[in-house]
């Protein structure tokens, strides 16, 4: 790419990020009430990631063989444990994938 088609790709993925974070306020703009199925959205799809992102990491665990799946059950049980104790979906996934790493990748 020329210096002046990476000039213009930076500033139309700029604008497009600009553009995407100022859409829904465009849409659901402040002082209307947001649709039903937008809340019902908002409530019922951060669960549904992380169960894709459940079924997506364990879709290739061999449980008949090698360590049968101890290191990704030790994972998905810090998971839980933080979930219940932080309530944070991200400190829940990151302490898993913490956790998880350190049994696979430690002697």
């Amino acid at each position: 790419m020329t210096q002046t088609e990476q000039i213009i790709t930076i500033a139309l993925m700029a604008l497009m990020t600009v553009a995407t974070r100022a859409l829904p306020f465009i849409i659901f703009p402040p002082g209307h009430t947001t649709p039903r199925y937008i809340t019902y959205l908002g409530r019922v799809l951060p669960l549904a990631v992380f169960g894709m992102l459940v079924v997506y990491c364990l879709k290739d665990v061999q449980w008949l063989s090698g360590t049968h799946g101890v290191p990704e059950l030790i994972g998905i049980t810090a998971t839980i444990l933080v979930h219940l104790w932080r309530r944070q979906m991200l400190w829940s996934i990151a302490a898993g994938t913490i956790v998880y790493l350190l049994i696979i990748r430690l002697p």
